[in-house]
């Protein structure tokens, strides 16, 4: 897009089908890779990444030529053919439905950077749904409860 500038950077989280701890820690990395492949080949630019058992942040520079949607659809789709092929689970896996997308500013980069990769650490402290729902009232993003994810109690 000539004469298009941009500087979009959104933290995306989204979690297993069923919030299952399916993501073992041994295929951590192989899976960011894959998730870090798709999104280059989707042209955007990602910044930081990490898998949880049951869900994962990433954090990447948007460009405006792609919607969210379509790229989280685009990670999750091709994320979990290959978890399915690669037989890490028995069955076909997949990550539930929907996902939070919320913006930063490029201040911000460093501080979500870190705070993603430091997920194992922040989650001795904070169930997934507390820190889910902390981010939807910090963005003030309005919700309604029964579609949010699937918890575990």
């Amino acid at each position: 897009m000539a004469n298009t500038y941009s500087q979009i950077y959104i933290h995306i989280v989204f979690t297993v089908q069923g919030r299952l701890n399916l993501i073992p820690k041994q295929h951590r990395e192989e899976l960011h890779k894959i998730i870090t492949g798709i999104v280059s080949n989707r042209n955007q630019k990602l910044i930081s990444i990490f898998a949880m058992p049951d869900h994962v942040h990433i954090l990447i520079g948007l460009k405006p030529n792609i919607a969210i949607s379509d790229l989280v659809r685009d990670i999750k789709s091709g994320s979990s053919k290959y978890i399915t092929e690669k037989k890490w689970v028995k069955g076909k896996f997949s990550w539930q439905e929907g996902h939070g997308s919320f913006s930063h500013s490029r201040s911000q980069i460093g501080q979500v950077a870190n705070y993603i990769l430091d997920q194992e650490k922040h989650h001795t402290k904070k169930t997934f749904k507390e820190e889910y729902l902390d981010m939807l009232e910090k963005f003030e993003v309005e919700y309604d409860e029964k579609f949010l994810f699937k918890w575990i109690e």
